[in-house]
């Protein structure tokens, strides 16, 4: 299989994932399939995308997710290495943003199927049928996007009641990231159903949103010397909208949401005594200028250093993983593949989520171009926005690169664009002479059959 070599240079850094040379070998050519591929991404689809599915049996596909020695977390911390390593400042530190999001699936002998919450479910119900799965993802920021950027490396499914909760597989996923990257800091950011005990993990901080009803406590008071436990906390605090109206504002400005904004933050130091124990915090509270509440936003972080500009920020790139988790189901196709095996159904979604985040990494490392904005905005004028590439012109870049390179065999990495033009006038040409053709003959009664048997084909027989 022929692959343009910047790409096969980011999923050489895969390789000591695979005992197997034979199994790495797939997996470029499944990868590769992934993102050439405009159908659906089932394994066969992945196998006609990288032009294989003549020479590659498609059980062999099927046994790579199936029964192949391959472990998903060596295969996400590979990633995350590369994406820390190009993307991240030396001393920058890892922003992991977790949540978690449904692949729908259908079939009672589907591997932890249930019915669970789907935040993208139509009505009120929240509700629907298939695979949950928890995400974690690395937070970068693009030079060439405004928006931070959420790239998907490590992955837990949710065996349903009695095992363990959402929170506490985030609280894993956290510290695979922290004992991986042991020379960084490591912030974690979730939604408000991410707050508990073993998200306390050593070496990382924790920030989550905090609900009005929280029960919050003063940090513990100074020992007494005297005979007897310690307290652990101090006095109860009052209610959010009583500490936001005697509290002390200040207007300062945030980046959030690709945008420099003017924000009035009050910070306190407390004890969420409930979910975090006596670890010492912070409860942000953040108001809109021409705001009536008492309070916008409330958020809590385990992060003893960090101003509340900072927190706010934190949080806001939380964001950045829903349209991950969007990008994946609609753009990259992750989870249309139809397999039912346990490790078949445990391997194909972080596959192809991770897939997702190296398209991402090829894109900044070798993809991007200007003109690549400019030249969307001249076929499809109606953009008149377009400022930045979305993941939908990374994934096409790719694509098309992937493509030119099976015509330029002597140069993989660096396709030939005159000889693409070549090739599609002389296409234009032949199909304008096939049309003329069929014009001024007859037209014969015939089927493939009738000449396949004759080693000989029905346009061949037609023109002769």
């Amino acid at each position: 299989m022929i692959m343009p070599e910047s790409w096969a240079v980011v999923l050489d850094v895969f390789a000591p994932v695979f005992a197997r040379r034979g199994t790495f070998r797939m997996f470029t050519v499944l990868a590769t399939g992934m993102v050439a591929q405009t159908g659906r991404r089932t394994v066969v689809g992945m196998l006609a995308g990288a032009g294989m599915a003549q020479r590659i049996s498609f059980h062999a596909a099927c046994r790579f997710f199936s029964s192949a020695v391959w472990d998903v977390d060596r295969l996400g911390l590979a990633a995350a290495g590369l994406i820390v390593r190009c993307l991240l400042g030396p001393d920058e530190a890892i922003v992991v943003a977790l949540d978690d999001t449904l692949f729908k699936r259908w079939g009672r002998k589907v591997h932890h199927v249930f019915w669970t919450h789907d935040g993208s479910a139509q009505g009120k119900a929240k509700i629907g049928r298939g695979n949950r799965w928890v995400i974690a993802g690395i937070v970068v920021r693009l030079p060439f996007v405004t928006a931070p950027v959420c790239l998907p490396v490590l992955f837990r499914l949710w065996a349903g009641k009695g095992s363990d909760s959402p929170v506490t597989m985030g609280a894993q996923l956290l510290q695979l990231i922290r004992d991986a990257f042991p020379d960084r800091m490591v912030h974690g950011v979730g939604d408000a159903a991410y707050h508990g005990r073993p998200l306390l993990v050593n070496g990382a901080t924790w920030t989550t949103r905090l609900p009005g009803n929280a029960a919050l406590y003063a940090p513990a008071p100074p020992r007494t010397g005297k005979r007897g436990r310690p307290r652990l906390k101090g006095a109860r605090l009052a209610d959010l909208k009583t500490l936001a109206a005697t509290a002390s504002w200040v207007r300062t400005q945030v980046y959030r949401y690709g945008s420099a904004e003017d924000v009035d933050i009050a910070v306190l130091d407390a004890i969420w005594y409930g979910p975090f124990a006596n670890t010492g915090g912070r409860v942000v509270l953040q108001r809109e200028p021409n705001s009536t509440n008492a309070y916008d936003l409330a958020l809590f972080t385990t992060d003893p250093n960090g101003t509340g500009e900072r927190i706010v920020e934190r949080y806001a790139v939380r964001w950045s993983i829903e349209p991950s988790n969007a990008n994946g189901k609609q753009q990259t196709g992750v989870g249309q593949a139809r397999n039912r095996l346990p490790k078949a159904v445990e391997r194909t979604v972080p596959f192809g989520m991770i897939v997702q985040s190296m398209v991402i990494t090829w894109y900044a490392l070798h993809g991007y171009d200007p003109a690549d904005v400019t030249d969307r905005a001249t076929a499809q004028p109606w953009y008149r926005t377009k400022t930045e590439p979305a993941f939908e012109d990374m994934i096409l870049k790719l694509r098309k690169t992937i493509i030119a390179a099976r015509f330029t065999t002597v140069t993989p990495g660096q396709p030939d664009p005159d000889l693409l033009h070549d090739y599609a006038l002389a296409c234009a040409a032949a199909a304008a002479y096939l049309r003329n053709t069929r014009a001024s003959k007859p037209r014969l009664n015939c089927s493939c059959s009738r000449y396949a048997n004759r080693g000989q084909s029905p346009r061949s027989a037609t023109t002769s």
